[in-house]
């Protein structure tokens, strides 16, 4: 079985290269990659700006993916072979504390993950615990499915939301996350669902993943205390700080994005004076997963939607530079093995 690899040996070096798919081991199962997405943990781990813990190197990444299963180790029922899946990237150890609360993308054991700690689907085969795949309608678009693990991110954060129906929703970031957020919020039927993002070419695209309205950050602030719950997904200096000023008095913050280092603009007394409910997301657990699943096999979530461009797996390089270089309406990159 001949395949190939996209592996980045150290920041800033990429090739792709002959890599020799690893037969499933007991409690295994191989994957034939249909699709896999790039990211900006990705590019992260291009540019060498991922924390040293977060990666090991050399490394094939990719963490979004969808495939079918090919082949399966002992301990696996053989009905998996010929599925079509999608998969978890936290390899829980099951058994600790956190694991056991059902937090299992919180695990006690030490952070390890597909695509940075281990082997990847920038590839065209994925061997991984069969314990972590989600299983798919026989006839599923795998292009869109490719998108799940994003979704399942947000998945987690919408479900700490907990929006109602009637209530003003809006999600700070037009990006990935944020637009793939606004699809699953707006299936809770808003009265308002405003996304906020710098790009005004977005506008589109955002009201197809059912936002009412796109604004630009300054226009936002011009709305503070107006929303029951925000949704923050861009993890840019000071949009934590913009999405607990949005929330009105009593209002429900959720934050999944990763601010810089040395943004010290969220403030801790606007939290108690306003008596916010604020919440944080890392990753995904199966929980999340299974909504994220759940809404995509229903048809309330769409992926493909902001799908924008899609690159060969020897294009690689050429991907990952046209992400870090268009905002408008480039939101996500796929690799075809």
């Amino acid at each position: 079985m001949t395949s190939r690899a996209v592996i980045i040996d150290r920041p800033g070096q990429l090739r792709v290269a002959p890599a020799e798919p690893r037969r499933p081991g007991p409690e295994e199962a191989l994957v034939r990659v249909a699709w896999s997405g790039i990211c900006g943990s990705d590019r992260e781990v291009f540019t060498g700006h991922r924390p040293a813990e977060l990666v090991r190197y050399p490394v094939v990444p990719g963490h979004e993916w969808s495939g079918t299963v090919v082949e399966v180790g002992t301990d696996v029922t053989a009905d998996l072979v010929g599925r079509p899946v999608v998969g978890e990237g936290f390899r829980n150890c099951q058994v600790c504390e956190a694991c056991r609360r059902g937090e299992n993308n919180l695990c006690g054991g030490g952070y390890d993950e597909t695509g940075f700690t281990r082997p990847g689907a920038w590839s065209d085969h994925l061997t991984l615990p069969a314990r972590l795949l989600h299983v798919l309608p026989e006839h599923a678009d795998l292009r869109a499915a490719a998108v799940l693990e994003p979704a399942a991110c947000v998945a987690e954060a919408c479900l700490k939301l907990g929006a109602a129906a009637g209530e003003r929703i809006a999600v700070v970031g037009g990006g990935s996350l944020g637009l793939l957020a606004a699809q699953l919020l707006a299936a809770a039927s808003p009265a308002e669902l405003v996304v906020v993002d710098p790009e005004p070419g977005r506008a589109e695209l955002a009201a197809a993943c059912g936002a009412t309205e796109l604004v630009g950050p300054e226009q936002a602030g011009r709305r503070a205390g107006r929303f029951d719950a925000v949704l923050e997904a861009a993890g840019a200096r000071g949009t934590s700080d913009l999405a607990t000023r949005l929330a009105r008095r009593g209002g429900r913050v959720v934050l999944t994005g990763v601010p810089p280092a040395d943004d010290r603009t969220l403030s801790a007394s606007h939290l108690v004076l306003s008596q916010l409910t604020l919440h944080t997301v890392f990753g995904a657990s199966s929980r999340a997963w299974v909504h994220a699943v759940r809404a995509f096999v229903a048809g309330v979530l769409d992926p493909s939607r902001i799908v924008g461009r899609e690159f060969g797996l020897e294009d690689a390089a050429t991907a990952l530079r046209l992400l870090g270089e268009r905002r408008d309406r480039v939101v996500k990159v796929l690799l075809r093995p």
